[in-house]
């Protein structure tokens, strides 16, 4: 089993790099579904891939499938997530195992939501509160991990600000995580103003981009909702305009994240990752329009 190249290694290309997160399906249709976006996909040659994970067994299963599925049948780099969710410091560190003798060597640490139907986040018996603690325990088990955690351009919607939200930000990063990979966002004056503070309290990790194509205007509000993004005035107001017309608001969302790319990449960002909701569609546009 060849192991996977650490992504650190690829940033010390010093070049921009593109990623893509897939999101474990919830039947065997849906995994026949992502097979078929995985080989659309495969011709723009993403530099990894990530492959989300749920609070629930099945999803969890899901994930490890998936993320095989994607390594073996695509020979794409891949980096599962990894939660805190419902899993003792025991149960981490076979996964952990599991994890490193797949030849996997990035994971994307994340501390975890709350269950659904719960409001906060409760550790699970001998579990983790933090998602540094999850750096930290995988590092130990082991070394040879590259470690990615999220960042939150806006702050996190728990953080009671964000200076606090920074703070733990570094915690993370100081515990051993290699870069940090931000949530969505649809100003870029949002991620250059996140960096610089970022860089002002001592955090010098790459810190990726995170993109996401709107496809309809109820989903985009339902996401933004959730993780404390904020959507400008002037996207908005061509999202209402162009009502219930699906191709039309996939054409403005596309044309956005294109001007966003370009715009991140042309002023230094280490490249960009893409949220795409499992749909080959938008991301192949993405790249046939930043080919041009």
């Amino acid at each position: 089993m060849t192991p996977d190249r650490p992504i650190a290694t690829l940033f010390a290309q010093q070049r921009p790099l593109r990623s893509l997160e897939f999101f474990p399906p919830k039947d065997d249709e849906g995994v026949a579904n992502l097979r078929a976006t995985a080989t659309a996909l495969k011709r723009i040659a993403p530099d990894f891939v990530s492959v989300t994970y749920g609070a629930g067994g099945t999803t969890r299963e899901r994930t490890a499938q998936v993320s095989a599925l994607l390594k073996d049948e695509f020979d794409f780099t891949v980096m599962p997530h990894l939660t805190c969710v419902g899993h003792s410091r025991a149960e981490l560190h076979a996964i952990a195992d599991r994890l490193h003798a797949g030849g996997f060597r990035n994971i994307m640490t994340l501390r975890g939501d709350p269950p659904k139907g719960e409001t906060t986040f409760t550790p699970a018996a001998d579990g983790l509160r933090y998602a540094s603690d999850l750096v930290t325990l995988l590092r130990a088990r082991h070394a040879d991990f590259c470690l990615g955690v999220a960042g939150y351009p806006e702050k996190h919607p728990e953080a009671p600000s964000l200076d606090a939200d920074l703070a733990h930000l570094k915690h993370k990063v100081d515990a051993g995580a290699a870069f940090i990979t931000t949530q969505l966002f649809f100003d870029n004056a949002v991620y250059f103003r996140f960096v610089e503070k970022c860089r002002a309290a001592g955090i010098t990790v790459p810190i990726v981009p995170g993109i996401m194509t709107v496809l309809s205007l109820k989903q985009i509000q339902r996401f933004t909702a959730l993780c404390g993004a904020t959507l400008p005035t002037k996207l908005l107001t061509r999202l209402e305009a162009a009502g219930d017309q699906p191709d039309i608001v996939e054409t403005l969302g596309i044309d956005w994240a294109l001007a966003q790319i370009r715009d991140l990449v042309a002023n230094g960002a280490p490249g960009y990752h893409l949220y795409i909701l499992n749909r080959a569609k938008s991301a192949l546009a993405l790249a046939a329009g930043l080919a041009a």
